[in-house]
């Protein structure tokens, strides 16, 4: 393809393999006589048995020489196999070239190098023809044309084709191999045998389907075929019906257009070629006489195309959703009704096989002329194989052929010459031709000169005469092939491009080449004189005087000169398919590159990826911005594009505020529930990014004014509703402002302050006298109002006016949404990242560090990463199967200074970036042709990696990838890792560190560890009587939220710590409205049981064989039990223990009148003597509001109740283990008869004196030991945890809630 190939006398060892998909059979071909040669290497093969040795014979002709050998073809890895293919080292640019003899369906090629030799082929590139003169490159799913081979001449790399390839020509072009030796090779070759019913359409035939019926009426339809095409206009496939459906398939300019319609009456556009619009057009460059596949698929309205592997939906137009075709479809053209041969467009021009209608073999039924077929015009069943070969200009600045001008005077004697080509190209700027003339120093050159056709006389140095020419409505860099033709004959020069009108220049006498004519570039040696750019396209069908000039004869060099050409193929491809250009930029490309404009997209970058604007109010003023109208961009770069909205910065809070179509009050009157008032709000955002933003918001509100007289929002009777609203999603909302979702109520009605408290709203009363509901809807999930219906203001005196003011949302969730790692091994995981084709990764961190990693995720060789990798240096790192590539940001201040650092990094198809803070961005360009998809296939692990090692030591927040927010905080509390906030303590940030919100936990102090500790003698009790639960009122209202039901009764968390020597004891106990009860008291054997009971139904007790409870939690039906963080038990419920309603809790003496079993009554009477220490019920800590808010109405405490300190005393041995050695004293006091009073007594004098030494023995060693932990632990964490704690407690600082971290 390149050039002749000079082939070494080393003889080829080669397996050609065929796996059949269905049944697989091998064929094992022996060669005995091979031709090596600057040819190919032809086989005839013949298949009768899974394996068989063939002959073949007569390899084809050979320019320089042939050799009979017998050569065994044998498996590559055969040590019995000897040599391979090895060209002479004098070739350049070697190819090797197989025959199949007929076409198959290739899937995988495996290499090898040459036997016992340092020759190996590294590298390569893979070409199919059906001719053996039309090339075109195999290329993977992303592009890439490059092959790896072997790194050794023993080993075997198999390429298994992401898409298999039907040919019968396959070429290797070796592009590597090993430096220190030379190229060798030896290939096998997979896949199986291909057959099909192939079309031959000569641009004025067609076929014709003709149905049974008069028409065809279809709700699914499945068409596909494989084509060919040796132009770019063309009608595949067309069917149209009276009733205005239509189908057609047709080329238009090198791409497939569909055109698609059911049931649009109305339709003008019906039989009018020019008018009708596409519903969807796919592929490019489809006019390169190789083959390629169509589906359309469609059931109803939705429709899927897909060309090669690229595939569109789409819904289709019109209102039915069958299509309705009549009398017949048509393949290859739509002839003209009553006279035929004619066609109303133009027709297609190549080859269709394997074309199936609903599963309808159309070529075969035409092969066996069934009568359901009618051929128009001549087709036949075999593909002609025409000799169009193109030649490729690969550089922009060294490529180009040299033509002698004797190659003109053979052709005709008359004065002057004429040049006539083909070429297409996608650059703007490039030399097509530069020819000498005599008398010098004339010369005309002929060039593409801002996407037009330029041609220049040059007469002298300084006089030089042009005249441009450009397509109508098209530049002539589109892709396409364009015909160009030069004549000098006749005192003037002409030009004619396509089929236009010639443009000319008229010199003063008449010219005569003189030189070579040179096409596509100009060397230096060859001109004399500074030359336009280079060409970079292809050419084809060059004429001189009429005389087809025959490139083969320039590879083979006995015409012309060349340098960087590829002949036999063209190299052209469309890089803009796939378009890498997001949220709707302009792809437009050269033949090396594209590029992406971006102008009113909202975005930037290479590929419109980067957001222009900030993704909220919030961040504007983290700007410096002041309160105005801005452009926000909720979901950054993520496909939402940018909304208009006002930033009021006024206030403490940063209120993002969207309007709509109708903010005025509006007045209602004459609507019924049976014909009812309906407004549609528009708003200044789209439905999707009004989502977005409220979604993002931390709360949203929107004020509903309404005011009524005689008009009622729900029907006393029934409660119907007769007014109404909808929320984002088009769902009815019965509930108005100030009352929470799922109750027909207003404002009033939660506030209890109605004007009739007969009512919940003060509407439904209907009085004479103007009533007011309004209130605010805050549930954000429902936000904003997309409709609002009223239907009561029919009657007499009865009107309503309303008024829906702006959404008002505050807050970004993920500005302060972080975490917090303080061990190396310590991570956050994700699932895996997806960013095959580009991503952007942004967070800001703080750390005291000198290195840790970000973030990272793994595939089986790619990867992504970004680390903190020494103290001043941040970098990003990748490999897409190109190679690691790295980017670094060195700042010269160091970055683990403690403070706030923004890092944000991307990768695209084109190019890498980094940005850390202010310092200037880091690029890094994509290798051309190169790998662009990232495989991952592990989870995404922030903080850390996959390995436990190098992982970051501080904190991250607003962490974003592609626009969407990592919600740290919840994963963090999802995982469950320790945090410097303990016991569900949370963690706050402020200016100047973090202080620990213990607001949640029963538990004090700066990190929220110190256990609040309360002594509790026979008469005291702590009593918390919560509010009235939503779910008391839903027995008001028959529209109960199932949320909330749901809530109220699915999950208890109860936690606690006891000390205590009485027996039996009440602990804890928990009353509700429906007269149910859940007690936990210390048993008469010194054992805690957990009862649970209605009123009327038996009494249920669960007794763990544990001394002493920890903690309780029950879960909907199923109660589990955690004894000293050590024993875990779960028991079943009934269905009528679950808790509905909770009405108080109480530890301690119970002294109500609340009807319970006798032997909670006897503990509940007998109080709790001893210290109760953390004790959480749910986000309660009674304990903590008994010592801090004692004068809390929802608080009764009785009796005397002091702080204490006996979680101390428990924890240097004691606690749980007190009721333990009393049962086990009771145990070995049992095994010895107790008959002597004052054994007993001695012996209860003896265990007084150890039990004192033992305390004060435990109490000095648990001194110790403490002393000893906080050593090691600041020697572990030195600066580093310091750092990160505080001695600040939260009550009182009234710090803001959204500034939340999570450590792990």
């Amino acid at each position: 393809m390149i050039s002749s190939v000079h082939v070494s006398h080393q003889i080829g060892t080669f397996i050609f393999l065929f796996i059949c998909h269905v049944q697989p059979v091998f064929l094992l071909l022996e060669l005995l006589t091979f031709c090596i040669s600057n040819t190919s290497v032809i086989l005839n093969h013949f298949q009768s048995e899974p394996w068989l040795s063939l002959s073949c014979t007569n390899l084809g002709a050979c320019s320089h020489q042939c050799l009979d050998y017998i050569v065994r073809f044998s498996l590559p890895d055969d040590p019995s196999g000897a040599g391979g293919w090895s060209p002479l080292v004098t070739d350049s640019q070697p190819w090797f070239q197989l025959d199949l003899r007929d076409r198959m369906e290739v899937t995988a090629v495996a290499t090898q190098g040459r036997y016992d030799s340092s020759d190996w082929v590294s590298s390569y590139m893979l070409l199919y023809s059906d001719t053996g003169r039309a090339w075109k490159q195999y290329r993977q799913e992303d592009g890439v044309g490059r092959l790896p081979g072997n790194m050794n001449s023993e080993a075997v790399v198999q390429n298994k084709l992401s898409h298999s390839i039907r040919t019968r020509f396959l070429r290797l072009l070796p592009l590597d191999w090993n430096p220190s030796g030379w190229l060798g090779l030896r290939v096998e070759v997979y896949g199986c045998g291909y057959k099909s019913d192939v079309a031959d359409f000569d641009g004025r035939s067609s076929l014709l389907y003709r149905f049974n019926q008069k028409s065809m009426s279809t709700v699914k339809d499945v068409v596909s075929l494989r084509f060919k095409s040796r132009q770019a206009e063309g009608v595949l496939l067309h069917g149209e019906g009276q009733r205005g459906d239509y189908i057609t398939l047709e080329l238009h300019r090198g791409r497939l257009a569909l055109y698609l319609n059911l049931d649009e009456r109305d339709d003008p556009r019906l039989r009018s070629s020019g008018g009708r619009s596409v519903a969807v057009s796919l592929g490019s460059l489809l006019d390169d006489q190789h083959w390629h596949s169509v589906l359309i698929e469609r059931f109803n309205k939705q429709v899927n195309l897909t060309v090669d592997s690229h595939t569109q939906h789409f819904r289709t137009k019109g209102e039915g959703d069958s299509l309705e075709v009549d009398y017949e479809l048509s393949f290859g053209g739509i002839p003209l009704p009553g006279k035929p041969g004619t066609f109303i467009r133009k027709n297609f021009h190549g080859c269709i096989e394997n074309l199936y209608y609903n599963g309808i073999n159309i070529i075969d039924l035409a092969k066996r002329r069934k009568p359901q077929i009618y051929s128009v015009g001549n087709v036949t069943f075999s593909c002609s194989q025409p000799q169009l070969v193109a030649t490729t200009f690969v550089s922009s600045s060294a490529s180009f052929l040299s033509l002698p001008a004797t190659a003109a005077a053979a052709g005709s004697e008359e004065a002057g010459f004429s040049l006539r080509f083909q070429f297409r190209t996608w650059n703007a700027d490039g030399l097509l031709l530069s020819v000498r003339l005599a008398p010098e120093p004339q010369r005309v050159e002929l060039q593409i000169s801002g996407s037009r056709l330029r041609l220049t006389l040059h007469t002298s140095a300084q006089q030089k005469f042009s005249t441009c020419v450009s397509r109508s409505g098209h530049n002539v860099n589109d892709g396409l092939w364009h015909s160009v033709t030069l004549d000098t004959r006749d005192q003037q020069i002409s030009l004619t491009l396509d089929d236009e009108a010639a443009s000319a220049i008229e010199p003063w006498q008449q010219l005569q080449a003189q030189g070579d004519f040179y096409l596509g570039g100009c060397p230096s040696e060859g001109c004399g004189h500074p030359t336009p750019a280079a060409f970079q396209g292809c050419m084809r069908l060059i004429h001189i005087n009429g005389v087809l000039m025959n490139l083969l004869h320039v590879q083979q060099g006995s015409l012309g000169r060349y340098h960087a050409l590829q002949f036999d193929t063209c190299g052209i491809r469309d890089r803009c398919l796939p378009n890498y250009c997001e949220h709707g930029g302009q792809c437009s490309q050269t033949w090396s590159a594209f590029r992406c404009d971006c102008s009113g997209t909202g975005h930037t970058g290479a590929t419109c990826h980067n957001a222009l604007y900030e993704p909220s109010c919030e961040a504007y003023k983290l700007t410096g911005s002041s309160s105005g109208y801005y452009s926000i961009d909720p979901d950054g770069s993520g496909p939402l594009g940018p909304a208009r909205v006002y930033c009021n910065m006024t206030e403490d809070q940063v209120w993002t505020v969207l309007d709509h179509s109708s903010s005025a009050p509006v007045r209602v009157q004459g609507s019924s529930p049976q014909k009812p008032y309906i407004m549609r709000f528009n708003y200044s955002a789209s439905p999707e990014q009004l989502r977005a933003i409220v979604t993002g918001s931390e709360q949203c509100q929107q004020e509903v004014v309404y005011r009524c007289r005689k008009s009622r929002l729900f029907n006393i009777k029934d409660g119907t509703p007769m007014s109404w609203w909808l929320d984002q999603a088009g769902e009815r909302r019965t509930y108005w402002g100030g009352f929470l979702p799922g109750v027909q109520q207003c404002s009033c009605g939660l506030q209890e302050n109605c004007q009739d408290m007969n009512y919940f709203c003060n509407c439904d009363a209907a009085t004479n006298s103007w009533s007011n509901d309004t209130g605010v809807l805050s549930y954000k999930d429902h936000l904003p109002v997309s409709q609002i219906v009223i239907g009561d203001t029919n009657r007499t005196g009865s009107e309503a006016v309303y008024r829906v003011g702006a959404l008002r949302c505050y807050g970004d969730k993920s500005t302060w949404n972080a975490a917090s790692f303080y061990q190396e091994s310590s991570y956050l995981h994700f699932p895996t990242l997806q960013a095959e084709l580009g991503s952007d990764i942004s967070f800001y961190f703080k750390t005291s560090a000198p290195s840790g990693v970000f973030l990272e995720n793994l595939g089986l060789k790619d990867f992504i990463r970004v680390e903190l990798s020494s103290p001043s240096a941040v970098a990003f790192s990748f490999d897409v199967g190109n190679g690691p590539a790295v980017l670094t940001v060195k700042s010269h201040v160091p970055l683990n200074d403690r403070q706030w650092h923004y890092v944000r990094a991307e990768r695209g198809v084109q190019e890498a970036s980094l940005q850390v803070d202010q310092l200037p961005l880091r690029f890094l360009e994509a290798p051309a042709d190169a790998h662009v998809r990232l495989q991952l296939n592990s989870q995404l692990f922030v903080g850390g990696t996959a390995s436990r090692q190098r992982g970051f030591l501080g904190c991250i927040r607003t962490l974003a990838i592609n626009g969407v927010h990592f919600n740290l905080e919840e994963r963090a509390r999802m995982t469950g890792s320790s945090s410097l906030c303990h016991n569900r303590g949370r963690c706050i940030e402020k200016s100047s560190g973090y202080v620990c919100d213990c607001s949640q936990s029963a538990y004090g102090g700066p990190s929220c560890r110190e256990e609040v500790s309360v002594s509790f003698d026979s008469e005291s009790s702590v009593t918390y009587t919560f509010q009235e639960p939503f779910s008391v009122m839903q027995n008001r209202s028959s529209q109960a939220s199932s949320v909330s039901r749901e809530s109220s009764r699915a999950r208890e968390n109860v936690a606690f710590s006891f000390l205590t020597s009485q027996r039996p004891a009440m602990l804890l106990s928990v009353s509700t409205f429906s007269q149910q009860y859940i007690a936990v008291i210390l048993a008469t054997n010194g054992t805690p049981s957990y009862t649970h009971t209605h009123a009327h139904t038996p009494l249920h007790s669960h007794t763990p064989f544990d001394e002493c409870m920890k903690r309780d939690r029950w879960v909907g039906d199923s109660r589990t039990l955690e004894i000293d963080q050590d024993i875990h038990r779960k028991y079943t419920l009934s269905s009528d223990a679950q808790l509905i309603l909770i009405r108080s809790l109480t530890l301690g003496k119970v002294t109500g009148r609340d009807p319970v079993h006798r032997e909670v009554r006897e503990a509940g009477l007998r109080g709790f003597v001893g210290c109760l220490s953390s004790v959480q019920f749910n986000h309660l800590a009674p304990l903590k509001v008994a010592l801090l808010h004692r004068g809390s109405s929802l608080l009764s405490i009785r009796g005397a109740l002091e702080e204490s300190n006996c979680v101390a005393l428990a924890e240097s041995a004691t606690s749980h283990s007190l009721l333990g050695k009393d049962k086990e004293q009771r145990s070995d006091t049992a095994a010895t008869p107790d008959d002597s009073a004052v054994i007993g007594g001695v012996c209860v004098s003896v265990l007084v004196c150890v039990f004192v030494c033992v305390c004060v023995i435990f109490r000095f060693l648990y001194q110790q030991r403490a002393e000893r932990r906080s050593l090691q632990e600041k020697e572990n964490r030195q600066a580093l945890e310091t750092a990160y704690r505080t001695e600040l407690h939260l009550h009182g600082a009234g710090v803001r809630d959204n500034m939340k971290e999570y450590y792990i």
